[in-house]
């Protein structure tokens, strides 16, 4: 069956009893500390804190965390930490990496380092995959990017919508309907973003799309995931009104829907950046320890 709802997420980690072991960047705050035990709690991960010795300590201490269930290593700074948890990757040592409070900028980097990253080649494509739970949806929406590439372009496309379909296999979606939004369904040829999601619905078709996936596109948004939409436009298909992933052409759409979906809506989401050698955990500073607790979950499912 496939899972609808991020607490059913973490039912079905917890079933598979395998633990999976993760490495925090500079997690000295109570949202990321408070979040990985709760994920300790919940048998989805055993966890290495690597950060300022001292506040690690005072925060479990100030929140009641026994600090003696978790690996403490010590990192003189934000970049030091990072940089520290990535070697520790890329040495075996654990099978998810975690944003702490370490700036975006300063994790990607040490994530990017062309000598001591965690990209497994020179052509791979780092991107940002969200999965959605929002009040008016009946099932997880899994979208990108959101976060990561600003514009991409069709081969990045490509690398996104495997991503998306990954993640929705791993949902437990044997079949994902992928939208490729553009802000018209037709076919515009001066739009670039109606093109490229023609191209990318034919190469689904052809069976250039791994994963099984039904690949439609251009759409816009109404049409991806409203059916009553579908019905007064007449637009057919299998996806759409009933989509469970969604390609964004840019950063911008990506971000306005997300934003829209967890300030107006409600929505609660867990996300992952895709394409290095583990799953990393890019939570904003800002997000709560629950969507902190169902990106690890996430991590931890995605996790070879």
């Amino acid at each position: 069956m496939p899972i609808r709802k991020l607490d059913e997420l973490i039912e079905v980690v917890k079933s598979q009893g395998k633990k999976k072991r993760l490495i925090a960047a500079w997690a000295n705050d109570s949202h990321t500390i408070g979040a990985i035990y709760n994920a300790m709690d919940n048998n989805l991960v055993d966890a290495v804190l690597v950060g300022d010795e001292g506040a690690i300590r005072k925060t479990c201490e100030e929140n009641g965390f026994d600090v003696s269930r978790v690996t403490i290593v010590t990192a003189p700074s934000d970049v030091k930490a990072a940089e520290k948890a990535v070697a520790m990757i890329n040495a075996g040592e654990g099978e998810i990496l975690m944003k702490g409070l370490v700036s975006t900028d300063k994790y990607m980097r040490a994530i990017l380092d062309k000598e001591k990253g965690l990209m497994p080649s020179p052509n791979a494509v780092l991107s940002h995959v969200t999965v959605i739970e929002t009040p008016r949806y009946p099932k997880l929406i899994v979208c990108g990017d959101v976060a990561v590439i600003p514009l991409p372009d069709l081969k990045q496309k490509t690398a996104i919508l495997n991503y998306l379909v990954a993640t929705a296999k791993a949902l437990g979606i044997d079949r994902p309907k992928v939208a490729v939004l553009a802000a018209s369904e037709q076919v515009l040829p001066k739009m670039e973003a109606c093109v490229d999601a023609a191209i990318l619905s034919k190469m689904g078709e052809r069976g250039q799309i791994k994963g099984g996936a039904i690949i439609d596109g251009p759409l816009a948004l109404d049409v991806a995931i409203d059916k009553e939409s579908v019905e007064i436009k007449g637009i057919t298909g299998e996806v759409a009104g009933d989509a469970d992933c969604i390609l964004f052409p840019n950063i911008e759409s990506g971000n306005v829907f997300y934003k829209t979906n967890t300030k107006l809506a409600g929505a609660e989401l867990g996300a992952l950046v895709f394409g290095a050698k583990v799953p990393c955990i890019l939570s904003s500073r800002g997000d709560s320890t629950k969507t902190k607790l169902y990106s690890i979950a996430l991590g931890a499912l995605m996790a070879k």
